[in-house]
C-alpha cells in the first residue's frame, strides 16, 4: 500500500558523482514511505454467532470492506463448534489481508458458563491472529460504544446505525457484525494520522 519510488535519480548538488547502480539499490531497499492506508480487522466473538468485519482507513477516511456472521451449530459439542470459527476466521484473513485486528477486552458476566464460552471463542481469535502475526488490539465494551455511538451505554441498535453512517452502508449491519465493525473503527480512530506513520517499502 506505500507509494512506489519513481525511476531515475536526480544527482546531488555541487557535481557530485553519480551513485553506482550497487549503492543505489541497496539505498532504494531502505527507504521509508509515508503509511496512507491500514486495514484492520474488527472481531465480536461468540460460540453461536461470531461476527467480523474489516475496514480500511486512507487517510482520515473510512472504508467498509466487508463484515460477516460465522454461524454455528449450538447442537454441536463446543470443541466442533471452535473448529468452525477457526476455519472460517482463516478463509477471512486469506480473502481480506488485514494488517491488525481489534476486539473488546474481557468483561465480568454474572453468567460465568456464558462467560467460559465467550473465553473459547475469544481465545480461538487470537490464535488464528497470532498465527497469521497479526497484532490484536483491545478495548473495553463501554469504550467501543462511546468512539462509535457516543455513550458508552449505547444499545446495539445505536452502534449499528451509528455504523451504517460512518461507514455509509445502504443498511445497517447485524448486530454481530456491526460490534465487530465498531471494534475496528474504535481502533482506527485512536491511530495518529497514517501519512505521519513510516512503513519499510518493500
Amino acid at each position: 500500500m506505500a507509494n512506489k519510488a519513481g525511476r531515475g535519480g536526480a544527482t546531488a548538488s555541487g557535481g557530485a558523482p553519480p551513485v553506482s547502480s550497487g549503492v543505489a539499490s541497496s539505498i532504494a531497499a531502505h527507504v521509508v514511505s509515508p503509511r496512507v492506508a491500514l486495514r484492520v480487522l474488527g472481531l465480536d466473538p461468540g460460540t453461536r454467532h461470531f461476527g467480523w468485519g474489516v475496514v480500511e482507513r486512507r487517510g482520515t477516511r473510512l472504508w467498509h470492506v466487508a463484515h460477516g456472521i460465522v454461524h454455528t451449530d449450538d447442537k454441536q459439542p463446543i470443541a466442533l463448534r471452535l473448529v468452525t470459527i477457526e476455519a472460517a476466521l482463516v478463509e477471512v484473513l486469506e480473502a481480506h489481508a488485514p494488517e491488525e485486528s481489534s476486539v473488546e477486552s474481557l468483561f465480568f458476566a454474572k453468567d460465568p458458563q456464558a462467560a467460559a464460552k465467550l473465553g473459547h471463542a475469544r481465545g480461538v481469535a487470537l490464535l488464528v491472529c497470532a498465527r497469521a502475526g497479526i497484532e490484536v488490539h483491545e478495548y473495553a465494551p463501554a469504550l467501543v460504544k462511546r468512539a462509535v455511538a457516543g455513550s458508552g451505554r449505547a444499545e446495539k441498535s445505536q452502534v449499528a446505525q451509528m455504523v451504517r453512517v460512518m461507514l455509509g452502508l445502504a443498511t445497517a449491519p447485524p448486530a454481530d457484525a456491526a460490534d465487530a465493525l465498531a471494534a475496528a473503527i474504535t481502533h482506527l480512530q485512536r491511530i495518529p494520522a497514517l501519512a505521519l506513520t513510516p512503513r519499510r517499502r518493500t
